[in-house]
């Protein structure tokens, strides 16, 4: 199918800004689009190709928040999603629905300085700080005893999940910012993508579906799919797979995916998604395409850079018989 032109509505220079979305204006617009370039409704069409958006959300796409993906050029979330809106817009023909997930938390989270005190009483410093099984043994990190009833059961708890990742080869508990708090402006979408994504919607009379993610008090979830430990000590369940999530994606005839960190949230859903295709027929893997210029690593200059990893994860990605391929290649065949 041809691509279709960009809307003039698009600004790709506020990519990286903070707006409110005008939806009358835009669903006006979208009503007039669909006439002119002729797209029906998505309960008419033959296909289902799904969109998968991975924490496209402010907390990590603008510069001004608190965990901003820049990648290696510094400019990392705000390119992508010039790219990413630019791809929709371009192919709401041939896209059926979009799947966005969000990345939402509270205030009392393991991964949250709150959680933990060392032995002066202060909480350890947040991006710069990891948490080993050794650290929580030897008592250099212990949970904060105004965190909750039963302290003892809960510092039982935090030595188990360390040890879980540690086992897991996982990566190990970083200490993270506060972010993506629910209620809060960064939790919400990206506008600009945001924009896209409602625009979308009423040209094709099709509702987006959003999943939450990250929300367990007791483990974190990198994942769309999974989180990083599903059991306490005790091997009682405290937290799940997503698997109506999982449903819809793998009931997509095409599985587009796109969002931030590539490094991170992207690489472990991509990773569980794989897991799960293998279980069921290892072919449905080529039904998946990676959008790679639409997805960053974490770099933070001078202290970590995951670039290598993540590009590490996508070969395997690709030997696994998914597609990666960049936002302006003709998918749509």
């Amino acid at each position: 199918m041809t691509q279709l032109p960009i809307p003039q509505h698009f600004q790709p220079a506020r990519v990286g800004e903070i707006w409110r979305v005008p939806y009358q204006d835009r669903s006006i617009a979208a009503r007039a689009w669909a006439q002119t370039h002729q797209l029906h409704p998505r309960s008419q069409g033959q296909t289902n190709v799904r969109l998968l958006l991975i924490d496209v959300q402010n907390t990590f796409c603008l510069p001004e928040f608190e965990l901003f993906v820049g990648g290696r050029s510094g400019r990392g979330a705000i390119d992508d999603n010039l790219r990413l809106c630019e791809f929709i817009y371009r192919n709401l023909g041939e896209i059926d629905q979009i799947v966005a997930t969000m990345d939402t938390h509270h205030l009392h989270q393991i991964f949250h300085p709150i959680f933990w005190i060392d032995e002066k009483g202060e909480h350890p410093a947040p991006a710069v700080t990891t948490i080993t099984p050794e650290d929580v043994m030897s008592g250099k990190w212990r949970v904060n005893p105004e965190f909750g009833a039963e302290p003892d059961k809960l510092q039982a708890y935090a030595l188990h999940y360390v040890q879980q990742l540690s086992d897991g080869g996982k990566y190990p508990l970083l200490i993270w910012p506060y972010h993506a708090m629910l209620g809060g402006i960064g939790h919400a979408l990206v506008p600009a993508v945001e924009e896209a994504i409602f625009f979308h919607g009423i040209a094709r009379t099709s509702q987006a579906s959003f999943s939450i993610k990250g929300d367990r008090t007791l483990t974190e979830n990198y994942s769309a799919l999974a989180p990083e430990v599903f059991t306490n000590q005790f091997g009682e369940e405290i937290a799940s797979k997503n698997d109506s999530l999982i449903e819809l994606l793998l009931a997509a005839d095409k599985l587009i995916i796109a969002g931030q960190a590539q490094s991170h949230c992207v690489t472990w859903t991509v990773n569980d998604l794989l897991t799960e295709i293998g279980a069921i027929d290892p072919q449905l893997a080529r039904k998946v395409y990676l959008l790679v210029d639409c997805t960053s690593p974490v770099v933070i200059p001078g202290v970590v850079d995951y670039t290598d990893r993540a590009d590490a994860a996508f070969q395997r990605f690709a030997e696994a018989g998914m597609n990666i391929v960049k936002s302006t290649d003709r998918i749509f065949l």
